[in-house]
């Protein structure tokens, strides 16, 4: 095996890896890509987090060979990798990534071996991102009283910060530094602690609602925006690749990408079918699997024109209008930590997972 080869084993699984294989690849080599090679490195094909993504809502098992999922590829635009010769120029890369709509080009040799992978980011290294982003801190945690007595959820400490510091702190590094809070209760709880954002290293506007507007009608209190809003619960505790987010809604030229997380019911008893009033089939307490909204949005701007003003309106009737309108709107589902602190038993759950 050759050296240059050696170099970029890190990105490369084989045929036979399952796709918990390939998640693992891709977030070890933090570039969004694996690449499907034989035993001499010659270029079978690619699975980007996208695909990791897209197989979860097929409900495609973590334990299927990676080549089942190239195949299911086959007759999209992405069954055969975009790939470029060693020598190829930075600009030229730079626009065969732009028309072709893509973030990661594999280098190939004249045998079809991979050499070398470039990404988006190797071409211009990362700056902050052209997207600002709402913190959803309005709501009274009822479910978490006595609590929230005398502090609004997101000042909850987890692992001895604020659960809203969390947010910001990852907000911040992946580089989104303009920060929107919308609050209602006990706003000078949040208002005294974050300041103007400056001692966080990021820029805080307040947008304090005289009443409740529901998760989306707090946006028509914002400036019109230019740029896409990244919205979140201010609640949430995630890891969520956010950068993988924004690549997937580019990816799909969505007006709305709505993040999703894997929800399973036991049903405790056995389920019944029947076709009029003779059973076919009985199913013994089945688990039934749901994808439940997970309350991280992003937005493209003209989307905001369509939140009414001054009255209560949420993401669900968000989403609602946008799906009648034939506006693009897309699941994003979410393979990292999540966890909606919510009622007491999560609020541990969060402390445990803070304490590791």
């Amino acid at each position: 095996m050759s050296k240059m080869y050696c170099a970029i084993a890190e990105f490369s699984v084989r045929p036979g890896n399952s796709i918990c294989d390939t998640i693992a690849c891709i977030d070890r080599n933090r570039k969004g890509i694996a690449l499907v090679t034989d035993d001499s490195g010659k270029l079978l094909g690619t699975v980007t987090d996208g695909d990791i993504r897209r197989a979860m809502l097929a409900r495609i098992g973590l334990e299927t060979p990676i080549s089942e999922l190239i195949e299911r590829k086959k007759g999209t635009p992405y069954y055969h990798p975009v790939t470029a010769p060693i020598n190829t120029t930075s600009r030229e890369l730079f626009i065969m990534m732009s028309e072709k709509s893509v973030f990661q080009i594999p280098l190939i040799d004249s045998g079809g071996r991979v050499v070398d992978l470039i990404c988006h980011q190797d071409l211009f290294p990362e700056q902050p991102l052209d997207i600002q982003a709402v913190i959803m801190a309005g709501g009274f945690g009822t479910r978490l009283r006595p609590l929230t007595d005398d502090l609004p959820k997101p000042m909850l400490p987890v692992g001895g910060r604020p659960i809203m510091e969390h947010i910001v702190n990852q907000l911040r590094n992946v580089g989104i530094r303009r920060l929107n809070v919308t609050t209602h209760y006990k706003p000078e709880k949040i208002m005294d602690y974050f300041g103007d954002g400056q001692a966080f290293d990021v820029t805080l506007n307040y947008v304090n609602e005289d009443q409740p507007l529901g998760t989306a009608g707090a946006l028509s209190l914002l400036s019109p925006p230019n740029e896409p809003i990244l919205v979140i619960n201010g609640d949430i505790m995630s890891d969520v690749n956010i950068r993988a987010l924004i690549d997937y809604h580019r990816e799909y030229r969505a007006d709305m990408t709505v993040a999703v997380r894997r929800y399973e019911v036991e049903v405790p008893y056995g389920v019944v079918e029947s076709e009029d009033s003779r059973i076919q089939r009985i199913d013994e307490k089945p688990n039934l699997t749901f994808f439940v909204n997970a309350g991280i949005y992003l937005i493209e701007p003209q989307v905001c024109k369509l939140i009414p003003s001054g009255q209560k309106f949420h993401m669900t009737d968000l989403i609602e209008r946008l799906i009648k309108d034939n506006h693009v709107v897309v699941s994003f589902p979410l393979r990292e930590y999540w966890l909606d602190v919510g009622r007491h038993d999560d609020y541990l759950l969060a402390q445990k997972k803070a304490e590791k």
